[in-house]
């Protein structure tokens, strides 16, 4: 496996970004449709550029790129030819290792998000969507090949629903033998699709797996998750839940009320988290209160 720093980086806390969605939308940017805030990789990179380093300058340690929602069947859906395609998504990475040099000792992670994603229906919540593995490896193989060629530090395989797909990439990194963090969105003790977490984790013990945990879930669902990860692995945990609101798939808008990572990441410190941040709604400002409350603890 390629080397790095990551293995000293796991032996600290690592502080990750927050949303990038989110934050661009702060900035004033219209992500409804369907390629989300891959959009900007052509209309306005600067734009993801300038996040990236709020999150830096915020106390972050880690630019996690603009490729969650990028793919090649998104932009040629978009009319994006699919040369261009890959130029785009390969440019989340440079765009992020750019601003990465101006905070010495930062990182990149190169996000991958799931098949659903793409599909940009909410089913990236759900899982189970009706493909069989052939489909999901001819989607995610070239994705990850594409990403690793541009020289991010890691991978960031995130918001994995099922592990009918989470099978499929443990798969293509042991091929890959490129390191990553493996985290998926759960439901209380089970993944979004309902398997129990004991077997979702098991598949990301895997050499290349630097960190496995949970994103995008409940702050309130966190801390159980974390000691089920490092239990079942014996790997350090990653954790960045969002603040605990629930997407609207049709309005394409987070509902309810919720609160950043703060008040409980010291508990998943101890329990095992050795990367912490937020997702969505988790903006810059909580990213600085998160680093602040660990730094004091």
């Amino acid at each position: 496996m390629r080397s790095s720093n990551l293995s000293k980086a796991s032996d600290r806390l690592v502080i990750l970004d927050g949303g990038l969605s989110n934050a661009l939308e702060d900035r004033g940017h219209d992500l409804s449709d369907a390629l989300w805030s891959a959009r900007l990789l052509r209309d306005d990179p600067a734009e993801i550029a300038a996040v990236h380093r709020a999150y830096y300058e915020a106390g972050a340690m880690v630019a996690t790129t603009a490729s969650y929602q990028a793919s090649v069947i998104g932009f040629e859906r978009a009319g994006v030819e699919r040369a261009e395609a890959e130029r785009l998504i390969a440019s989340s990475v440079r765009i992020a290792r750019e601003v990465r040099d101006e905070f010495p000792g930062g990182l990149v992670a190169a996000s991958v998000g799931p098949y659903g994603a793409m599909l940009a229906d909410g089913s990236e919540y759900r899982g189970r969507y009706g493909v069989p593995a052939t489909v999901l490896r001819d989607f995610h193989g070239p994705r990850l090949e594409l990403l690793i060629a541009a020289g991010p530090d890691l991978l960031a395989i995130e918001t994995i629903p099922d592990t009918d797909e989470a099978e499929v990439l443990a798969g293509l990194l042991g091929e890959l033998d490129f390191p990553a963090w493996f985290s998926y969105s759960i439901d209380g003790p089970h993944t979004r699709a309902g398997q129990p977490l004991t077997d979702a984790f098991a598949l990301a013990a895997i050499d290349q797996v630097v960190a496995v945990g949970i994103n995008c879930c409940r702050p309130v669902d966190v801390l159980p998750a974390v000691e089920t990860a490092v239990a079942v692995t014996g790997k350090p945990a990653i954790a960045y839940p969002n603040r605990g609101e629930s997407w609207n798939a049709a309005a394409r808008s987070w509902v309810g009320n919720g609160t950043g990572p703060a008040p409980f990441a010291r508990a998943w410190a101890t329990a095992g988290a050795t990367h912490i941040g937020g997702c969505c709604r988790v903006g810059p400002a909580e990213i600085r209160t998160l680093a602040d409350a660990l730094d004091r603890g």
